[in-house]
């Protein structure tokens, strides 16, 4: 098993895949745990302290194993596409509301790239 373990390793493509996930793993792992910007990390604790005990603590508990536990901690892998999503929708109001958003989404390709851009 570590014999294979170190082959693959050997191979420089195959050893840049691996490190890559290997990276892409700590990365989560480091964002699963990073509480989301704003976040008071004692009223939240406070909160879920409560959440457990309560009369819907099988719902908490359902929701939080459902979200690798992410989503009760509010930290920032726990936002998910939802800020992505939000972005898009208030810039497409927009777009009706500002002249120059609706010229930029009037000049085709490159200015629905630039609006794109934005909403990223």
């Amino acid at each position: 098993m570590l014999g294979a373990f170190a082959n693959a390793f050997r191979t420089p493509d195959l050893r840049r895949k691996l490190l890559f996930v290997l990276m892409i793993i700590v990365i989560f792992r480091a964002g699963s745990q990073l509480p989301a910007p704003g976040v008071n990390v004692a009223n939240v604790q406070q909160c879920i302290d409560l959440a457990a005990s309560g009369d819907n603590a099988s719902l908490y508990s359902l929701v939080n194993l459902f979200s690798g536990g992410a989503l009760l901690q509010l930290t920032v892998f726990a936002l998910g596409i939802m800020p992505y999503i939000t972005a898009s929708i208030i810039l497409q109001l927009l777009v009706v509301v500002i002249p120059r958003l609706e010229a930029l989404k009037k000049e085709g390709q490159a200015g629905q790239t630039k609006i794109t851009q934005y909403t990223r």
